[in-house]
């Protein structure tokens, strides 16, 4: 089969399942979250100046950064009284930034910018999921996660798949009900000789979510089912 023919049939054929909305940006989360992501919210001095900020985990003494210099006064094991922590996912020049925010009320303070891949990929390593490692392709607002299998051919139609990838795409779907985003593209060959499943899947959901653990664990274990 040439691969116009391919493409045509895999074109006419793929299933596309969508919830419509703007990735999402931002998402409020607890300290215990700032912790897990391995770091620390700290009051004291940066770059000379009395403010908020957070610091990988374990640092007591004052440090040198490549962005200047800090001096920690108090580290908080609870949040501090009528703040809250946010979180968002920023782009520059193709690259994804976790940038964290400690706010009050109409008062923000940036308390952290950071890539957000090496931070993801190690606070999943940490948890241990490893489908999603294994699945991750690329990190924009939207996170892409793909799994492929055996040799490509025209996908079954939705009443032919298997019982594993309609549970699949019934569970993601209660997922991107809390993501309030996420585009799944699943083409389903049928199996090989050895009986083995033959796929190809792409999953775009906000990547923030996945920043979040019982998220994480959830689309984790969505994904295992195509191991």
């Amino acid at each position: 089969m040439k691969v116009s023919q391919l493409r045509e049939l895999q074109v006419n054929n793929t299933l596309v399942f969508e919830t419509l909305g703007k990735p999402e940006k931002e998402r409020e989360f607890n300290l215990s979250s700032l912790k897990r992501w391995g770091f620390d919210l700290v009051f004291g001095k940066k770059d000379g100046k009395k403010t908020f900020f957070a610091t990988a985990s374990g640092k007591k003494n004052s440090r040198q950064q490549d962005t200047g210099s800090f001096e920690i006064q108090e580290l908080f094991n609870s949040m501090p009284k009528n703040k809250k922590v946010f979180a968002r996912i920023e782009m520059d020049q193709g690259k994804a930034y976790l940038v964290s925010d400690l706010r009050e009320g109409q008062d923000n303070i940036e308390i952290l910018r950071i890539p957000a891949g090496s931070i993801l990929l190690a606070f999943l390593k940490k948890h241990k999921c490893w489908n999603i490692i294994e699945a991750l392709r690329s990190l924009g607002t939207a996170a892409e996660l793909r799994k492929q299998r055996g040799q490509e051919g025209k996908p079954v139609p939705y009443d032919k798949l298997p019982a594993f990838c309609k549970k699949f795409l019934k569970d993601a779907k209660k997922i991107e009900k809390d993501t309030g985003f996420g585009r799944i593209s699943l083409s389903f060959f049928g199996k090989n000789k050895d009986g083995d499943p033959r796929f190809l899947l792409t999953w775009f959901l906000p990547t923030i979510s996945l920043f979040e653990l019982d998220l994480a664990e959830k689309i984790d274990k969505e994904l295992e089912l195509f191991d």
